[in-house]
């Protein structure tokens, strides 16, 4: 079968299509020849605006969020956290109450529950025969799930929840009854609320909710600050003088799996009041955790404490305007002037509509196929989440800033997929505001490669803040999490507009992180060969773990990242590596059994669920000396056949669509794309859910982002071709602009 037989491969087709549901240089025009001659760029307000999102009612899976990166706040249907019941979040295997997808969270707000006594990573340490001998691995006599060898230690519990990330608190709408000094408060009730509008306007970056409280008009304006850890928030109704107040509460930290608010604890943590002249200052203490929340009131309105942790803000008019500024620690700098909530707002406008209208575009809404304006949404909508949840100081966690999942606690090999697209869309700076936390934990990666008995640095998994690794029977033995900042260095290094700072600033990262992938491997009669014991991408095979060996998409990447270490090292003017060019022409070639590409070396070889992780080895990582494109092609048929996709997770679909573009296979890049599997999904708000505890997934939302700019705008080898990702068939009309290749 030629490739063009495949491209019109009917057979294919029926199984994968889905139904949908400063500005940078012009990048190639698509198939749209005009745009490539000489015609008008991409109105890029009217491509936002009409992607703008809009909700008639409490649609529990979708809320909306305003942040910048650093801070975020998730709001229901009123603009506020009044009815957090009606967005109820799973709990798995937790014992305390469910939680609620409207969280609080900032980049800063990390908590630990104290320990029974001082937990030390030792204590979950165990020696595994290598190929170079014992070697000591993080381990978990726990399970994460199914059957365990024995139950979780106290020491494998408190490490894996410590810190977890804070839920800094919970503003929403509330009735009172006032007296003296004193006031109760009563919940609304869903049943109250009546006509809901609500529309997130991407372009500004705010959200404008209008509907009836117990039949009276209710207007509610939120936004958040582009550059601060603050809330503005405009409440207008004639409730307001009839008892229709706002509640602050403070919750205490929760080692729960994704609830990241315990409000059965109010004697463990400490909230304090006091006045400001433009409001007041409230203390929150939590064990060895502080911060203050600022709050900025109009003239006539006030603040009560009204419980332990409940604070009541009351207006003397139809209108309420309140800021509300978050800030570590609890000293003076919190006090700092607050901006009214016109100012923020207009902050908000000015910072978004910046970023709407610099990087990449790319407009989709001519086209005849009828999942366009699905894909065109999707793509909108992923830039804006990634955005508020993707960009900020620490890689991200899985679910952003809006929810916990594994205790908040992020997952570095996940961080290609929450990143990686920034740069490629003509956004660098929004990936290097994580990218330079590698840095700051060289100390401890380096410390794991010497146990180890390696060079370089070896990177976590799962970590907090500190950048220290949870016990865990898979993270520990990943390995595939290695080159990413490798890759990430190299993709801002293309896209940025100082490259030669950016090889000074990122090349330590770079270099450790070859030298562990040099001195990891080793020599066996085939070649160098990674493990065992490893755990490949597709974890599927983690009881394994002792034995496996020589994961196709690792050994391609492992490749690939040694050769591009080297690169910047002759960018700067350094010599060589010897060892590093040894290890990466001599590594042990991908297993092919049956003419495909398996998973792994060793029996079971390729178990058919989960990632199809072989496919990547040419895809996410361009093309290598290791992989035949040819096999691959047969691998990626094979698999698309008959893999089991509802265990797959949502990064999966952009990364066939990345292999398929790869091997010059459009039809079926935007199939795989597309494929209506339960798990490549986005829902009103475009957040891409996968199961009741991964409510929202943001490595589906940065993938998307992903494969859609190689798609459109091609890898170094496409220069010249039009929208290698997207079949010429007269269906698609590609516009695109600011996009940069892929390498």
């Amino acid at each position: 079968m030629t490739a063009a037989d495949r491209e019109g491969d009917a057979s294919l087709r029926p199984a994968l299509a889905g139904d949908g549901g400063q500005w940078a240089e012009r990048g190639g025009s698509g198939i749209d020849r005009r745009a490539g001659s000489g015609g008008s760029g991409i109105d890029r307000r009217a491509l936002v605006d009409r992607h703008a999102v809009e909700l008639t009612g409490i649609v529990p899976e979708s809320p909306l969020s305003v942040g910048n990166g650093e801070f975020c706040y998730t709001v229901d249907v009123t603009g506020l956290q009044t009815f957090p019941g009606s967005y109820p979040l799973s709990n798995p295997g937790g014992t305390g109450a469910p939680g609620t997808l409207l969280g609080t969270q900032a980049q800063w707000g990390w908590h630990s529950v104290p320990g029974g006594r001082a937990y030390d990573l030792a204590e979950t340490r165990r020696a595994y025969p290598t190929p170079r001998g014992p070697v000591e691995y993080v381990d978990m006599r726990g399970a994460l799930s199914g059957v365990a060898e024995a139950p979780e230690s106290p020491a494998e519990a408190w490490l894996r929840s410590n810190p977890h990330r804070l839920d800094l608190g919970r503003i929403g709408l509330v009735w009172s009854t006032r007296s003296t000094g004193r006031a109760g408060t009563r919940a609304p009730e869903p049943t109250e609320l009546t006509g809901p509008h609500q529309r997130l306007d991407l372009w500004t970056g705010t959200i404008d909710s209008r509907f009836r409280l117990a039949g009276t008009p209710v207007r509610v304006g939120t936004a958040c600050h582009p550059e601060r850890d603050l809330l503005a928030v405009r409440v207008e109704s004639a409730l307001l003088a009839e008892g229709l107040a706002v509640r602050i509460a403070f919750p205490y930290g929760s080692q729960e799996w994704s609830n990241a608010a315990d409000w059965s604890r109010p004697s463990a943590h400490s909230s304090t009041l006091r006045p400001t002249p433009d409001g007041a200052l409230l203390r929150r203490t939590l064990d060895d955790t502080a911060y203050s929340v600022a709050v900025g009131l109009p003239d006539g309105a006030r603040i009560l404490h009204i419980g332990a942790h409940e604070f009541l803000v009351t207006a003397g008019s139809p209108v309420l305007e309140l800021v509300v500024a978050f800030t570590p620690g609890a000293g003076p700098a919190a006090v700092t002037a607050l901006p009214s909530y016109a100012e923020v707002v207009a902050a908000s406008g000015r910072h978004w509509a910046g970023f709407w209208g610099s990087g990449g575009a790319v407009e989709l809404a001519d086209s005849r196929d009828q999942r366009a304006i699905e894909l065109e949404r999707r793509v909108v909508l992923s830039q804006y989440l990634t955005a508020v949840h993707c960009a900020g100081s620490l890689p991200p966690q899985e679910t952003g800033l809006m929810v916990n999942s594994w205790r908040g606690r992020f997952h570095l090999e996940m961080h290609w997929w929450h990143g990686a697209h920034f740069p490629l869309w003509g956004r660098p700076h929004l990936l290097e505001r994580s990218l330079g936390w590698y840095a700051g934990i060289l100390p401890q990666a380096r410390e794991t490669a010497r146990r180890q008995g390696c060079a370089g640095a070896r990177w976590p998994k799962q970590v907090g803040p500190d950048g220290r690794e949870s016990p865990s029977p898979i993270g520990p033995f990943l390995l595939w999490q290695q080159p990413h900042p490798i890759f990430l260095a190299e993709l801002v290094h293309r896209s940025s507009a100082e490259p030669e700072t950016v090889l000074r600033r990122y090349a330590d990262i770079v270099f450790e992180s070859a030298a562990f992938m040099a001195d990891h491997p080793v020599r066996s009669d085939r070649g160098y060969q990674l493990g065992p014991p490893l755990v490949p991408a597709q974890e599927s095979y983690a009881e394994l773990r002792h034995q496996l060996s020589n994961p196709t998409f690792e050994l391609a990447y492992w490749s690939w990242g040694l050769r591009t270490a080297q690169r910047w090292r002759e960018r700067l003017g350094l010599a060589p590596e010897p060892s590093w060019e040894r290890v990466a022409a001599g590594l042990v070639r991908p297993y092919v059994r049956d003419g495909v590409y398996t998973a792994v070396d060793v029996p079971p070889y390729t178990v058919r669920d989960d990632h199809p992780s072989m496919l990547y080895a040419l895809g996410l990582v361009p093309p290598t000396g290791l992989v035949d494109p040819e096999i691959m092609r047969a691998t990626l048929h094979g698999v698309l056949a008959d893999w089991d996709w509802a265990s797959t997770w949502g990064w999966d679909c952009p990364a066939i669509a990345m292999t398929a573009t790869r091997l010059g296979e459009p039809r079926t890049a935007v199939d795989a794309l597309l494929m209506p599997v339960p798990k490549n999904g986005h829902l009103p708000n475009g957040h891409n859910r996968q199961t009741a505890a991964l409510p929202v997934y943001l490595p589906g939302n940065g993938g998307l982002l992903a494969a859609v700019a190689l798609m459109a705008r091609g890898a170094d080898a496409d220069a010249g071709r039009p929208t290698p990702g997207f079949p010429d068939d007269g269906q698609w009309t590609v516009r695109h602009e600011g996009l940069h290749p892929m390498p």
